[in-house]
């Protein structure tokens, strides 16, 4: 059965998904995600760097990254927690500042990646025989932005950043 049909009110044209099966407890998941020290070493494909992280889990508080690209280059990623679900489920958006301030942004431009588009992301953790169940969803505004980021590498990014995350909770474990 295709994951994609598993997702309440997907939306091909416009949502992008990674979903996997990972051996490391939700929990050790949720404390990366919401713990500023714990996202920064994996939350970017290498060799970009996340050099600053904020974090106010809340609904309606910031979740703010700064990326460095390899040249030394940073971009700052300012949004707002829309819903949050300990170890089940984390939603953000960056088409909203903290406390739910709108915020004006255009598509990304391609000669700088990692300039924001509107977006919605949801991460959702699902204890499985297996270990954990890893449901990465990003929703767009329009068609554009989506394939955008699809070209920009979203499956192979997210991915990277995800065996960066699961390998960082084994090296901790040891």
């Amino acid at each position: 059965m295709n994951i994609k049909h598993t997702i309440k009110n997907y939306n091909p044209q416009l949502d992008l998904v990674l979903e996997r099966i990972v051996d490391v407890p939700k929990e050790a998941i949720w404390t990366a995600w919401t713990t500023p020290e714990l996202l920064k070493p994996w939350f970017c494909p290498l060799p970009w760097k996340t050099v600053t992280c904020e974090i106010d889990l809340r609904v309606g508080g910031i979740f703010r990254t700064v990326m460095q690209s390899p040249d030394g280059q940073e971009f700052d990623n300012v949004g707002c927690y829309l819903d949050i679900v300990p170890n089940q489920k984390l939603v953000w958006t960056n088409a909203l500042k903290p406390d739910f301030r709108p915020a004006k942004q255009a598509l990304a431009n391609p000669d700088h990646p990692c300039e924001e588009f509107m977006m919605t992301a949801m991460i959702s953790l699902e204890t499985v025989a297996a270990g954990t169940k890893y449901t990465a969803r990003v929703m767009h505004a329009h068609a554009e932005a989506r394939i955008q980021h699809e070209q920009m590498g979203f499956e192979q990014g997210w991915g990277i950043c995800l065996d960066q995350l699961v390998a960082m909770i084994k090296n901790h474990a040891h």
